[in-house]
């Protein structure tokens, strides 16, 4: 399947950087600077959204005892990471232009930054322990409370007076320009095919080394060579 997802993640990306940078119009009110949104959303939604299923899949690993979903848990970790930070690195560039500073100490921009710091805890937690299902179990606990910031996250523009705009998508409707939400639309749908082939590849790789002295590993690696 990785092969799938991953030539699907190239042809999303081209199509959507081409209309969010070429077809979708100037905005009125921010120029051309508003035109990381279509990185920043993106990465920005996923980032807590594979958090959440990351979780998911802790919890489940933590209580019905699969050691495969805890292979998922912990495959999903970096790329979660990685969004996150991609998230508050272009949030500081789309907010030097509007608010005239990389960093404010912002509800949603803490929040997100105290997201980046439960991926690294999570994947340091697991890596300091040798015995993978000790480790497991312990980063699990870490990902099921750390789930509580999730909803701040989302919810930190309504619940306090924050310089960060709300969602410019809504069930009820959006002002966006047609293409802007092609464009909007199809980068979410590339960072997802992304994360998916990304973390199809990690977790086949945590499986081999879990079970490198399992038989089947090894007619596995002969069959290759």
């Amino acid at each position: 399947m990785v092969p799938w997802f991953a030539c699907s993640a190239a042809i999303m990306f081209v199509a959507g950087l081409y209309i969010s940078f070429f077809v979708a119009p100037t905005d009125v009110q921010q120029s051309e600077a508003y035109r990381i949104m279509f990185i920043h959303v993106p990465v920005s939604i996923l980032s807590m959204f594979i958090y959440l299923v990351m979780a998911g899949y802790a919890a489940l690993g933590l209580i019905f005892n699969t050691r495969l979903s805890s292979m998922m848990a912990s495959a999903l970790a970096p790329t979660g990471a990685l969004l996150a930070f991609l998230s508050l690195w272009t949030g500081a560039l789309w907010g030097k232009p509007m608010w005239g500073a990389w960093w404010v100490w912002d509800a949603r921009l803490t929040s997100e930054l105290i997201l980046l710091f439960l991926y690294l805890g999570f994947i340091a937690l697991h890596a300091s322990i040798d015995d993978p299902r000790r480790a497991d179990r312990a980063s699990a606990l870490l990902a099921i409370l750390g789930s509580v910031n999730v909803p701040i996250i989302y919810f930190s523009v309504q619940w306090w007076n924050t310089l960060h705009q709300g969602a410019s998508v809504k069930l009820t409707g959006t002002s966006m320009h047609v293409a802007m939400q092609q464009g909007m639309y199809t980068m979410m749908l590339a960072v997802w095919l992304y994360a998916i082939t990304i973390s199809l590849i990690r977790v086949r790789s945590i499986i081999l080394e879990r079970e490198s002295k399992a038989q089947w590993v090894s007619e596995l690696m002969e069959i290759k060579r």
